[in-house]
Protein backbone atom coordinates (compact mmCIF):
# COMPACT_ATOMS: atom_id res chain seq x y z
CA UNK A 1 0.00 0.00 0.00
CA UNK A 2 1.04 3.87 -0.04
CA UNK A 3 3.16 5.07 2.31
CA UNK A 4 0.69 7.71 3.47
CA UNK A 5 -1.57 5.40 5.19
CA UNK A 6 -0.52 4.73 8.94
CA UNK A 7 -0.96 0.82 9.92
CA UNK A 8 -4.33 0.87 11.61
CA UNK A 9 -6.15 2.47 8.34
CA UNK A 10 -4.17 -0.81 6.44
CA UNK A 11 -5.53 -3.13 8.92
CA UNK A 12 -8.68 -1.88 8.35
CA UNK A 13 -8.47 -1.93 4.64
CA UNK A 14 -6.74 -5.69 4.69
CA UNK A 15 -10.24 -6.49 6.98
CA UNK A 16 -12.26 -4.97 4.30
CA UNK A 17 -10.73 -6.80 1.05
CA UNK A 18 -11.12 -10.26 3.13
CA UNK A 19 -14.60 -9.73 4.50
CA UNK A 20 -16.76 -7.20 2.96
CA UNK A 21 -15.71 -6.61 -0.74
CA UNK A 22 -16.40 -10.28 -2.17
CA UNK A 23 -19.63 -10.01 -0.94
CA UNK A 24 -20.17 -7.15 -2.43
CA UNK A 25 -18.87 -7.67 -6.22
CA UNK A 26 -21.48 -7.61 -8.93
CA UNK A 27 -24.34 -6.53 -5.95
CA UNK A 28 -23.55 -2.40 -5.90
CA UNK A 29 -24.65 -1.19 -2.58
CA UNK A 30 -27.44 1.29 -2.65
CA UNK A 31 -28.15 4.68 -0.75
CA UNK A 32 -30.89 5.66 -2.49
CA UNK A 33 -32.65 8.93 -0.88
CA UNK A 34 -29.48 10.66 -0.31
CA UNK A 35 -28.76 13.21 -3.68
CA UNK A 36 -31.55 14.35 -6.20
CA UNK A 37 -28.78 14.75 -9.32
CA UNK A 38 -24.96 14.79 -9.98
CA UNK A 39 -22.68 17.46 -11.53
CA UNK A 40 -19.50 15.85 -12.43
CA UNK A 41 -16.08 17.25 -13.71
CA UNK A 42 -13.07 15.43 -15.35
CA UNK A 43 -10.87 13.65 -18.00
CA UNK A 44 -11.48 10.25 -19.27
CA UNK A 45 -12.04 8.13 -16.18
CA UNK A 46 -15.27 9.88 -15.99
CA UNK A 47 -16.30 10.95 -19.72
CA UNK A 48 -19.65 9.65 -20.24
CA UNK A 49 -20.15 10.85 -24.01
CA UNK A 50 -19.03 14.37 -24.56
CA UNK A 51 -16.40 13.47 -27.07
CA UNK A 52 -18.92 11.27 -28.71
CA UNK A 53 -19.58 14.20 -31.20
CA UNK A 54 -16.54 13.99 -32.31
CA UNK A 55 -16.94 10.29 -33.94
CA UNK A 56 -17.66 11.58 -37.19
CA UNK A 57 -14.34 13.11 -37.28
CA UNK A 58 -11.49 12.86 -39.35
CA UNK A 59 -9.57 11.51 -35.99
CA UNK A 60 -12.23 9.81 -34.13
CA UNK A 61 -11.70 8.62 -30.60
CA UNK A 62 -11.21 4.96 -29.98
CA UNK A 63 -14.48 5.05 -27.46
CA UNK A 64 -16.72 5.39 -30.79
CA UNK A 65 -15.81 2.00 -31.94
CA UNK A 66 -16.65 -1.19 -30.23
CA UNK A 67 -15.14 -3.04 -28.37
CA UNK A 68 -15.79 -0.37 -26.00
CA UNK A 69 -19.02 -0.54 -24.68
CA UNK A 70 -19.52 -3.90 -24.89
CA UNK A 71 -19.59 -5.30 -21.39
CA UNK A 72 -22.81 -3.81 -19.72
CA UNK A 73 -24.15 -1.09 -23.17
CA UNK A 74 -23.82 -3.76 -25.64
CA UNK A 75 -22.86 -0.57 -28.12
CA UNK A 76 -19.70 2.03 -27.97
CA UNK A 77 -21.47 5.34 -25.53
CA UNK A 78 -18.23 7.44 -25.51
CA UNK A 79 -16.99 5.87 -22.29
CA UNK A 80 -13.22 4.94 -22.34
CA UNK A 81 -13.74 1.43 -21.27
CA UNK A 82 -16.04 -1.80 -21.90
CA UNK A 83 -18.42 -0.88 -19.82
CA UNK A 84 -19.88 1.58 -16.68
CA UNK A 85 -17.04 3.83 -14.94
CA UNK A 86 -16.78 4.90 -11.12
CA UNK A 87 -19.30 7.90 -12.14
CA UNK A 88 -22.05 5.18 -13.21
CA UNK A 89 -21.79 3.02 -10.09
CA UNK A 90 -21.78 6.15 -8.09
CA UNK A 91 -25.08 7.46 -9.54
CA UNK A 92 -26.69 3.91 -9.55
CA UNK A 93 -26.06 3.32 -6.14
CA UNK A 94 -28.03 7.05 -5.29
CA UNK A 95 -30.96 5.37 -7.60
CA UNK A 96 -30.32 8.40 -10.07
CA UNK A 97 -29.86 8.04 -13.81
CA UNK A 98 -26.63 7.57 -15.70
CA UNK A 99 -24.93 11.02 -16.24
CA UNK A 100 -25.57 12.74 -19.41
CA UNK A 101 -22.85 14.38 -21.25
CA UNK A 102 -22.87 18.18 -21.35
CA UNK A 103 -21.76 18.37 -25.21
CA UNK A 104 -24.42 16.36 -26.28
CA UNK A 105 -27.69 17.94 -24.08
CA UNK A 106 -25.91 21.36 -24.98
CA UNK A 107 -26.56 20.83 -28.36
CA UNK A 108 -30.16 21.47 -28.02
CA UNK A 109 -31.73 24.08 -25.61
CA UNK A 110 -31.06 22.74 -22.10
CA UNK A 111 -33.82 23.77 -19.98
CA UNK A 112 -34.38 23.81 -15.93
CA UNK A 113 -35.35 20.08 -16.27
CA UNK A 114 -31.92 19.08 -17.67
CA UNK A 115 -30.13 21.10 -15.41
CA UNK A 116 -32.63 19.29 -12.42
CA UNK A 117 -31.42 15.80 -13.72
CA UNK A 118 -28.03 16.60 -13.37
CA UNK A 119 -24.72 16.93 -15.89
CA UNK A 120 -21.31 15.30 -16.58
CA UNK A 121 -18.53 18.58 -17.86
CA UNK A 122 -15.76 15.45 -18.15
CA UNK A 123 -13.92 15.19 -21.12
CA UNK A 124 -11.65 12.82 -22.29
CA UNK A 125 -8.22 14.20 -22.33
CA UNK A 126 -8.18 16.79 -20.29
CA UNK A 127 -6.40 18.37 -17.55
CA UNK A 128 -6.33 20.91 -14.83
CA UNK A 129 -4.46 23.59 -16.07
CA UNK A 130 -5.51 25.73 -18.98
CA UNK A 131 -3.42 24.77 -21.99
CA UNK A 132 -1.63 27.69 -22.70
CA UNK A 133 -0.09 27.09 -18.71
CA UNK A 134 1.24 23.98 -19.64
CA UNK A 135 2.63 24.80 -22.99
CA UNK A 136 4.38 27.73 -21.38
CA UNK A 137 6.23 24.59 -19.63
CA UNK A 138 6.42 22.79 -22.74
CA UNK A 139 3.98 20.37 -22.91
CA UNK A 140 2.82 20.60 -26.21
CA UNK A 141 0.99 17.58 -26.91
CA UNK A 142 -2.73 18.09 -26.08
CA UNK A 143 -5.07 16.39 -27.82
CA UNK A 144 -8.08 18.96 -26.58
CA UNK A 145 -8.77 22.25 -24.50
CA UNK A 146 -11.01 20.85 -22.59
CA UNK A 147 -9.48 21.81 -19.02
CA UNK A 148 -11.26 22.12 -15.95
CA UNK A 149 -11.45 25.88 -16.47
CA UNK A 150 -13.34 25.08 -19.63
CA UNK A 151 -15.84 22.72 -17.83
CA UNK A 152 -16.16 25.54 -15.24
CA UNK A 153 -17.27 28.08 -17.80
CA UNK A 154 -19.77 25.69 -19.47
CA UNK A 155 -21.14 25.23 -15.92
CA UNK A 156 -21.47 28.41 -14.70
CA UNK A 157 -22.91 29.58 -18.70
CA UNK A 158 -25.13 26.91 -17.98
CA UNK A 159 -26.42 28.04 -14.65
CA UNK A 160 -26.89 31.74 -15.61
CA UNK A 161 -28.84 30.47 -18.93
CA UNK A 162 -30.90 28.12 -17.13
CA UNK A 163 -30.94 29.58 -13.62
CA UNK A 164 -31.14 32.95 -14.25
CA UNK A 165 -34.27 33.74 -16.61
CA UNK A 166 -36.56 34.60 -13.29
CA UNK A 167 -36.65 34.47 -9.60
CA UNK A 168 -38.33 30.98 -9.57
CA UNK A 169 -36.13 29.32 -11.65
CA UNK A 170 -32.94 30.95 -9.71
CA UNK A 171 -34.74 29.61 -5.98
CA UNK A 172 -34.96 26.09 -7.86
CA UNK A 173 -31.53 25.78 -9.06
CA UNK A 174 -30.27 26.92 -5.56
CA UNK A 175 -33.04 23.94 -4.30
CA UNK A 176 -31.02 21.43 -7.16
CA UNK A 177 -27.38 22.16 -6.28
CA UNK A 178 -28.51 22.13 -2.49
CA UNK A 179 -29.42 18.61 -3.01
CA UNK A 180 -26.84 17.46 -5.66
CA UNK A 181 -23.36 15.69 -5.04
CA UNK A 182 -20.70 17.54 -7.16
CA UNK A 183 -18.22 15.39 -8.42
CA UNK A 184 -14.35 16.89 -8.57
CA UNK A 185 -11.94 14.76 -10.57
CA UNK A 186 -10.41 12.97 -10.88
CA UNK A 187 -8.72 15.35 -12.54
CA UNK A 188 -4.71 16.51 -13.24
CA UNK A 189 -4.07 13.26 -14.46
CA UNK A 190 -3.72 14.21 -17.73
CA UNK A 191 -1.24 17.41 -16.79
CA UNK A 192 1.28 14.49 -16.02
CA UNK A 193 0.69 11.47 -18.21
CA UNK A 194 1.56 13.93 -21.08
CA UNK A 195 5.31 14.86 -20.13
CA UNK A 196 5.79 11.66 -18.67
CA UNK A 197 5.27 9.67 -21.50
CA UNK A 198 6.62 11.80 -23.72
CA UNK A 199 9.46 11.38 -21.55
CA UNK A 200 11.07 15.14 -22.84
CA UNK A 201 11.06 16.26 -18.85
CA UNK A 202 12.60 14.61 -15.42
CA UNK A 203 10.62 13.98 -12.25
CA UNK A 204 11.18 17.27 -10.68
CA UNK A 205 9.84 19.28 -13.73
CA UNK A 206 6.85 17.18 -13.80
CA UNK A 207 7.25 17.36 -10.13
CA UNK A 208 6.81 21.28 -9.95
CA UNK A 209 3.28 20.52 -11.66
CA UNK A 210 2.06 19.65 -8.69
CA UNK A 211 1.26 22.92 -6.68
CA UNK A 212 -0.38 24.63 -9.44
CA UNK A 213 -2.69 21.33 -10.95
CA UNK A 214 -3.77 21.13 -6.97
CA UNK A 215 -4.67 24.98 -6.71
CA UNK A 216 -6.46 24.58 -10.20
CA UNK A 217 -8.70 22.20 -8.25
CA UNK A 218 -8.97 23.83 -5.04
CA UNK A 219 -10.38 27.62 -7.08
CA UNK A 220 -12.89 25.31 -8.86
CA UNK A 221 -13.81 23.67 -5.84
CA UNK A 222 -13.70 27.20 -4.13
CA UNK A 223 -16.19 29.13 -7.49
CA UNK A 224 -18.75 25.78 -7.22
CA UNK A 225 -19.29 26.16 -3.15
CA UNK A 226 -19.46 29.88 -4.09
CA UNK A 227 -22.23 29.28 -6.59
CA UNK A 228 -24.28 26.98 -3.95
CA UNK A 229 -22.67 23.42 -3.91
CA UNK A 230 -23.32 21.82 -0.72
CA UNK A 231 -21.99 18.44 -1.08
CA UNK A 232 -18.44 18.08 -3.15
CA UNK A 233 -16.61 14.36 -3.61
CA UNK A 234 -12.83 15.12 -5.30
CA UNK A 235 -11.13 12.20 -6.51
CA UNK A 236 -7.32 11.23 -5.82
CA UNK A 237 -4.97 10.38 -8.67
CA UNK A 238 -4.71 6.42 -9.42
CA UNK A 239 -1.54 4.32 -8.93
CA UNK A 240 0.08 4.86 -12.15
CA UNK A 241 3.19 2.80 -11.40
CA UNK A 242 0.70 -0.01 -11.92
CA UNK A 243 -0.39 1.31 -15.30
CA UNK A 244 0.77 -0.93 -18.05
CA UNK A 245 1.60 2.31 -20.87
CA UNK A 246 3.83 3.68 -18.24
CA UNK A 247 4.90 0.00 -17.20
CA UNK A 248 5.89 0.43 -21.52
CA UNK A 249 7.54 3.43 -21.30
CA UNK A 250 9.24 3.07 -17.85
CA UNK A 251 10.00 -0.77 -18.41
CA UNK A 252 13.39 -0.76 -16.99
CA UNK A 253 12.85 1.38 -13.33
CA UNK A 254 12.58 -1.00 -10.20
CA UNK A 255 9.46 -2.63 -9.68
CA UNK A 256 7.95 -4.25 -6.67
CA UNK A 257 8.07 -7.93 -6.39
CA UNK A 258 5.06 -8.03 -5.19
CA UNK A 259 2.49 -6.54 -7.18
CA UNK A 260 5.04 -5.73 -10.71
CA UNK A 261 4.06 -1.73 -10.22
CA UNK A 262 6.96 0.86 -10.48
CA UNK A 263 7.45 2.27 -6.73
CA UNK A 264 8.68 5.54 -8.12
CA UNK A 265 5.71 6.55 -10.42
CA UNK A 266 3.27 5.47 -7.65
CA UNK A 267 5.02 7.68 -5.33
CA UNK A 268 4.49 10.65 -7.30
CA UNK A 269 0.73 9.62 -6.94
CA UNK A 270 0.93 9.75 -3.35
CA UNK A 271 2.50 13.06 -3.52
CA UNK A 272 -0.29 14.52 -5.64
CA UNK A 273 -3.00 13.12 -3.08
CA UNK A 274 -1.33 14.15 -0.27
CA UNK A 275 -1.13 17.99 -1.43
CA UNK A 276 -4.53 17.66 -2.82
CA UNK A 277 -5.53 16.49 0.64
CA UNK A 278 -3.73 19.77 2.12
CA UNK A 279 -5.36 21.95 -0.05
CA UNK A 280 -9.04 20.13 0.64
CA UNK A 281 -7.71 21.00 4.64
CA UNK A 282 -7.70 24.33 3.68
CA UNK A 283 -10.96 24.74 1.78
CA UNK A 284 -12.81 22.41 4.62
CA UNK A 285 -11.55 25.93 7.35
CA UNK A 286 -13.02 27.89 5.22
CA UNK A 287 -16.26 26.79 4.62
CA UNK A 288 -16.77 24.83 7.71
CA UNK A 289 -20.64 23.86 6.86
CA UNK A 290 -19.60 22.54 2.91
CA UNK A 291 -18.99 18.84 2.86
CA UNK A 292 -16.09 18.37 0.93
CA UNK A 293 -15.36 14.08 0.27
CA UNK A 294 -12.02 12.98 -0.29
CA UNK A 295 -12.31 9.67 -3.00
CA UNK A 296 -9.05 7.80 -1.84
CA UNK A 297 -8.92 6.19 -5.94
CA UNK A 298 -5.65 5.32 -4.94
CA UNK A 299 -5.65 2.85 -2.09
CA UNK A 300 -9.11 1.47 -3.73
CA UNK A 301 -7.59 0.72 -7.10
CA UNK A 302 -4.58 -0.96 -4.73
CA UNK A 303 -7.27 -2.97 -3.57
CA UNK A 304 -7.02 -5.49 -6.15
CA UNK A 305 -3.18 -5.03 -7.69
CA UNK A 306 -2.22 -6.10 -4.33
CA UNK A 307 -4.61 -9.27 -4.32
CA UNK A 308 -6.67 -9.26 -7.64
CA UNK A 309 -7.75 -12.70 -6.73
CA UNK A 310 -9.95 -11.40 -3.97
CA UNK A 311 -12.33 -9.56 -6.58
CA UNK A 312 -11.88 -12.70 -9.95
CA UNK A 313 -9.06 -10.82 -11.32
CA UNK A 314 -6.07 -12.77 -12.93
CA UNK A 315 -4.52 -10.63 -14.91
CA UNK A 316 -3.18 -6.46 -13.13
CA UNK A 317 -0.74 -5.60 -15.94
CA UNK A 318 -1.45 -6.90 -19.18
CA UNK A 319 -3.51 -4.84 -21.57
CA UNK A 320 -6.95 -6.64 -22.77
CA UNK A 321 -7.66 -4.31 -25.58
CA UNK A 322 -4.48 -3.71 -27.55
CA UNK A 323 -4.51 -1.26 -30.05
CA UNK A 324 -3.66 -1.86 -34.24
CA UNK A 325 -2.18 1.74 -35.32
CA UNK A 326 -1.69 0.26 -38.93
CA UNK A 327 -5.55 -0.63 -38.87
CA UNK A 328 -6.93 2.71 -37.50
CA UNK A 329 -4.33 4.60 -40.07
CA UNK A 330 -5.66 2.33 -42.83
CA UNK A 331 -9.22 2.28 -42.39
CA UNK A 332 -9.98 5.72 -40.55
CA UNK A 333 -11.23 3.05 -37.54
CA UNK A 334 -10.36 1.45 -33.93
CA UNK A 335 -8.75 -1.24 -34.89
CA UNK A 336 -6.96 -4.15 -32.52
CA UNK A 337 -4.59 -6.41 -32.97
CA UNK A 338 -5.76 -8.57 -29.48
CA UNK A 339 -8.52 -9.02 -27.52
CA UNK A 340 -8.21 -10.77 -24.52
CA UNK A 341 -10.79 -13.68 -24.26
CA UNK A 342 -12.53 -12.28 -20.59
CA UNK A 343 -12.23 -8.60 -20.15
CA UNK A 344 -13.86 -9.31 -16.46
CA UNK A 345 -10.56 -10.59 -15.15
CA UNK A 346 -8.54 -7.72 -16.17
CA UNK A 347 -8.08 -4.21 -14.65
CA UNK A 348 -6.35 -3.02 -17.52
CA UNK A 349 -8.83 -2.51 -20.48
CA UNK A 350 -6.79 -0.63 -22.71
CA UNK A 351 -3.97 0.25 -21.16
CA UNK A 352 -4.66 3.71 -19.82
CA UNK A 353 -8.25 2.94 -19.05
CA UNK A 354 -9.60 0.05 -16.51
CA UNK A 355 -12.21 -2.37 -17.28
CA UNK A 356 -15.58 -2.40 -15.96
CA UNK A 357 -14.73 -4.88 -13.96
CA UNK A 358 -11.88 -2.87 -11.89
CA UNK A 359 -14.25 0.62 -11.71
CA UNK A 360 -16.77 -1.75 -9.77
CA UNK A 361 -13.93 -2.42 -7.41
CA UNK A 362 -13.15 0.97 -6.88
CA UNK A 363 -16.83 2.26 -7.09
CA UNK A 364 -17.79 -0.44 -4.11
CA UNK A 365 -14.75 0.71 -2.20
CA UNK A 366 -15.31 4.08 -2.24
CA UNK A 367 -19.31 3.39 -1.30
CA UNK A 368 -19.15 0.73 1.51
CA UNK A 369 -15.69 1.01 2.69
CA UNK A 370 -12.73 3.52 4.38
CA UNK A 371 -12.01 5.11 0.98
CA UNK A 372 -13.98 8.40 1.48
CA UNK A 373 -13.08 11.07 3.72
CA UNK A 374 -15.74 11.44 5.28
CA UNK A 375 -17.22 8.19 4.88
CA UNK A 376 -19.98 8.89 1.77
CA UNK A 377 -22.50 7.49 4.05
CA UNK A 378 -22.10 9.49 6.67
CA UNK A 379 -22.27 12.88 4.72
CA UNK A 380 -25.08 11.86 3.33
CA UNK A 381 -26.84 11.45 6.67
CA UNK A 382 -25.26 14.68 7.37
CA UNK A 383 -26.42 16.04 4.15
CA UNK A 384 -29.84 15.27 3.92
CA UNK A 385 -30.29 16.47 7.62
CA UNK A 386 -28.58 19.73 6.97
CA UNK A 387 -31.09 19.77 3.79
CA UNK A 388 -34.24 19.27 6.11
CA UNK A 389 -33.28 21.94 7.94
CA UNK A 390 -32.90 24.24 5.28
CA UNK A 391 -36.32 23.61 3.65
CA UNK A 392 -37.19 24.65 7.02
CA UNK A 393 -36.07 28.41 7.25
Amino acid sequence: MGSSNSSPVLSLNRLFIILVLPLLTFAPPTVFGCFTSIFNFGDSLSDTGNLFGNCVSEEPPHSCFPPYGDAFFHHPTGRFSNGRLIIDFIAQSLGLPLLQPYLGVGRRRISIQDFEKGLNFAVAGATALDEAVLREKGITNLPTNYSLGVQLEWFKNTYSFVCKSSSTATEKCRAILKSSLIVVGEIGGNDYNYPFIDERQNIEEIKSLVAPVVKAIGSAITELIKLGAQTLMVPGNLPIGCNPTYLKVYGTSVQNSENGCVNWLNEFSEYHNEQLLQELKQIRALYPRIRIIYADYYNSAMLFYDAPQDFGLTNTLQICLVNDKEALNTHRKYGYSSLCDNPSEYVSWDGMHLTEAAYEVIAIALLEGPYTTPQIKTSCISHNATTTLLQSQ
